[in-house]
């Protein structure tokens, strides 16, 4: 599993990353945003690791605006 966090649809809320703040982030714009490091900066959607996905999936159904876009394909680069 792949997300990403669509800015123009992030209102700020904060509730995926209280729900899991191992992932994602309140950045200095008060908008959400995914936790990279430097082998996933540059991609479009971000892979989420096993031990997160059920954390990072109650944070995408908690989102009010469904911001945070998912992608299924594995094998997907972005």
């Amino acid at each position: 599993m792949k997300v990403k966090v669509n800015k123009e649809a992030c209102i700020g809320c904060g509730a995926c990353a209280a729900i899991c703040d191992e992932f994602f982030e309140i950045n200095d714009d008060g908008l959400s945003q995914i936790k990279i490091d430097e082998e996933n900066k540059d991609l479009d959607f971000v892979f989420v690791k096993e031990e997160l996905q059920d954390e990072v999936r109650d944070a995408i159904d908690s989102c009010p605006t469904g911001a945070i876009e998912v992608n299924e394909d594995s094998n997907a680069n972005n």
